[in-house]
């Protein structure tokens, strides 16, 4: 029996996860039940010596298992994935816009979900073996975006970049730009929005409102890039934390909706003329670390809808890309007083209806 004793070589892809993640990557028809197990028997080894569902991995140790067992390790087979067509493989290699041993980038058409749902069967995840190299790992979706929402989205190629990117969204040390249409002109042109969000009961699908009670905190800062006489006005949206329709909710709150929005805008939402009724909401930029160092700083062009209706209000794309501020503050106490003081600086600052960033000469 010990003659079939199963030995793997940690990779670099692992190396720093624990254990029972090693399996869950590597041996995916094991138990966590299984793998505890052998661990109190002692049959699974970490280089010859007995190892916990916990410890953490380095790439070249040796992981020893017992001889797999069939009955044991048996899973219901998980669904097949349909074969992409010709045409759906290239529809998706349309749409990357940066690659690289890490990730890949790519611009979202509006109409596409990220994801599949109830009645979504045509979805950015299905199409993703449609962009894998050379037998790597299927690529793996880190963050989302709306279906009716274009722009940059980040995938990543390999297990260890996407547990880092994943990281960086959850941390908010990723930097994401909006680009977006409203109704009307915002009051304070640089402003700083502060609103909590939860979701709203007894409607239909998911849609979210502002709840001051048990709504989670949401904030986001804009800044308007140019206006159309008081009809609308083309706005630069960089959202602070990450709600579920957070720069929709946020812009109908303060009385001007996403043109395109009805579900959070109504009616008002759309402007006559020959502007679309589609959703103007795009994800222009996202600046992010590199697990490998540097950065990936990558914008995504406009679809046709948005970049016609900017050019029928008399709008220049060259006002759009404004520069990327960057404050950032340490964990020292003074870091941490700084920003303290900055924050209510911002709060007095909205509440007075002040520029927060730009004077008025």
């Amino acid at each position: 029996m010990s003659s079939d004793v199963r030995q793997f070589t940690v990779s670099a892809e692992d190396d720093g996860i624990r254990l029972d993640r090693w399996f869950k990557r590597n041996l995916p028809e094991t138990s966590f039940n299984l793998v505890s197990r052998w661990s109190r028997t002692g049959q699974l080894r970490l280089d010859g010596k007995r190892a916990g569902p916990g410890d953490r991995v380095e790439a070249g140790q040796v992981v020893r298992v017992p001889p797999a067992d069939p009955a044991a390790e048996a899973k219901p087979a998980k669904p097949q994935r349909k074969t992409l067509s010709d045409d759906e493989i290239a529809f998706v290699n349309e749409m990357v816009i940066h690659r690289d041993p890490a990730a890949i980038v790519v611009n979202k058409p509006p109409g596409l979900a990220t994801q599949g749902g109830t009645k979504t069967n045509v979805h950015l995840d299905g199409l993703l073996d449609g962009l894998i190299e050379d037998g790597e790992p299927r690529p793996k979706l880190v963050h989302r975006l709306d279906k009716d929402t274009s722009g940059v989205l980040l995938i990543a190629r390999t297990p260890r970049a996407a547990a880092f990117f994943s990281k960086s969204f959850s941390g908010r040390t990723a930097r994401k730009v909006y680009w977006a249409l409203v109704v009307g002109v915002p009051e304070v042109k640089d402003g700083f929005i502060d609103l909590p969000i939860g979701k709203q009961f007894g409607t239909g699908g998911e849609k979210m409102c502002i709840d001051e009670e048990q709504g989670l905190a949401s904030k986001t800062r804009y800044r308007v890039v140019e206006r159309a006489g008081n009809r609308a006005a083309w706005v630069e949206l960089q959202p602070l934390t990450g709600r579920t329709h957070q720069l929709r909710v946020h812009m109908a709150a303060i009385g001007h909706p996403i043109v395109g929005d009805g579900k959070y805008g109504g009616a008002e939402a759309f402007l006559t003329g020959a502007i679309s009724r589609k959703l103007h909401l795009h994800a222009r930029r996202l600046r992010i670390d590199h697990p490998d160092g540097g950065r990936i700083d990558v914008t995504a062009d406009l679809p046709a809808h948005f970049s016609e209706s900017l050019a029928n209000l008399g709008f220049s794309l060259e006002a759009g890309d404004l520069p990327l501020d960057e404050v950032k503050f340490s964990e020292t106490p003074e870091g941490k007083r700084k920003a303290a003081t900055a924050a209510a600086k911002a709060r007095r600052k909205e509440r007075k209806g002040e520029r927060r960033s730009r004077g008025r000469g």
